[in-house]
C-alpha cells in the first residue's frame, strides 16, 4: 500500500494537537503586526496572537501566503520520510496566493506525485477536508481517488460565522467606517459564509442573540456527518454549540463535534467574539 502525506496551510486552523493526531502537516503562513512577522501557529502559537492581537497599542496585523520554498521544503520533507504521493489542500485561491505557492513547488518536483486541492474555502472547512483525506489515506484509498473524493464533496461543506464587532472589518479595509459607526449604533451583528470562496454577508440581524439564533435556522436543515464550531475568544462558544447540537436532525454523535479557537491565519479578519460553525452534511 502506497503511503500518502497530507499537507495544509495555518489558514485550515487546525490545532497542533489535531493536525498531529491525524497525521497532517500544517505549513504556516505568515502573521505581521507592523514590523514584527511571526509563521503562525509556530512562532507565534493561537492563544499568544490573541494576546497581542487585543492588546491595546497592537498594530492591526496583516497576513500574507507562504512562499514556494516553504512548500518545496515540506513536500520533500514528506518524501524523505517515505510517502509515495502528497495531497496538499489549500485554503481558497480568492482568498489567499497560498495555493499558487503551493503551485510552484510542485512545478519545481516534476518527478514527485503531487496533487494540489483548492478547498473552495477558510478554515475548518479546510481543516475537516484534511481529516477526511488523511481518514481515505490510512484506508488505503488511492490519491487519485481521495483527490477525487474531496472535490466531490467540497458542496457538502458550509461555514457560517457570526461576527460580534464591525471594528476589525473597518480596519481590514472591508467597510467604511461611516458604515462601522452606524452599524454599531444599530448593534448589526452581520452573518457571513463563505460560498465558492467568497466572503458573503449572509444577513445583518439586530443583536448578537437574534443573530446566533439565525444561524441556527439556518444550517439545522438536514443530517450532519461532522461539525467544528469556531470562535475567536468568545466565552459563549460551550453555549452556542450546546443549543446547535441539540437542533441537529436525527442528532450527532459527541466524537463528531468539536471547538477550535480560530487562529492567526484567519483571526484578523474576523475579530474578537465570532462565533460560528463548519459543517460537513452527511449524504443520503
Amino acid at each position: 500500500m502506497s503511503r500518502i502525506a497530507i499537507i495544509t496551510d495555518s489558514a485550515s486552523d487546525l490545532s497542533v494537537e489535531r493536525a498531529a493526531a491525524a497525521g497532517i502537516v500544517v505549513v504556516p503562513l505568515i502573521v505581521s503586526f507592523g514590523p514584527l512577522s511571526f509563521k503562525a501557529g509556530t512562532e507565534l502559537p493561537t492563544p499568544a496572537f490573541w494576546d497581542r492581537m487585543l492588546a491595546s497599542d497592537a498594530p492591526f496585523p496583516t497576513t500574507a501566503a507562504c512562499s514556494p520554498g516553504d512548500f518545496k521544503a515540506a513536500y520533500e520533507r514528506c518524501f524523505a520520510e517515505g510517502a509515495d504521493a502528497v495531497i496538499s489542500i489549500h485554503v481558497a485561491h480568492t482568498l489567499s496566493g497560498t495555493i499558487k505557492s503551493a503551485s510552484v513547488a510542485r512545478g519545481l518536483l516534476p518527478e514527485r506525485e503531487i496533487h494540489i486541492v483548492d478547498s473552495m474555502s477558510v478554515s475548518m472547512a479546510e481543516g475537516i477536508l484534511c481529516e477526511l483525506a488523511a481518514r481515505l489515506a490510512a484506508e488505503g484509498t488511492s490519491a487519485p481517488e481521495i483527490v477525487a473524493t474531496l472535490r466531490d464533496r467540497i458542496e457538502d461543506i458550509k461555514v457560517m460565522v457570526v461576527l460580534d464587532t464591525l471594528e476589525y472589518l473597518k480596519k481590514g479595509g472591508r467597510i467604511s467606517g461611516t458604515q462601522a459607526a452606524i452599524g454599531t449604533l444599530l448593534s448589526v451583528k452581520p452573518i457571513i459564509e463563505i460560498r465558492d470562496g467568497l466572503v458573503e454577508t449572509v444577513e445583518k440581524v439586530r443583536t448578537k442573540g437574534k443573530a446566533r439564533e439565525r444561524v441556527m435556522e439556518l444550517l439545522c436543515d438536514r443530517p450532519m456527518e461532522q461539525v467544528t464550531f469556531l470562535h475567536t475568544v468568545s466565552p459563549e462558544i460551550e453555549a452556542f454549540r450546546d443549543e446547535f447540537v441539540k437542533r441537529i436532525p436525527g442528532g450527532i454523535a459527541p466524537e463528531k463535534v468539536s471547538i477550535e479557537l480560530v487562529g492567526p491565519s484567519v483571526g484578523p479578519h474576523l475579530g474578537p467574539g465570532a462565533v460560528g460553525a463548519v459543517i460537513l452534511y452527511a449524504r443520503s
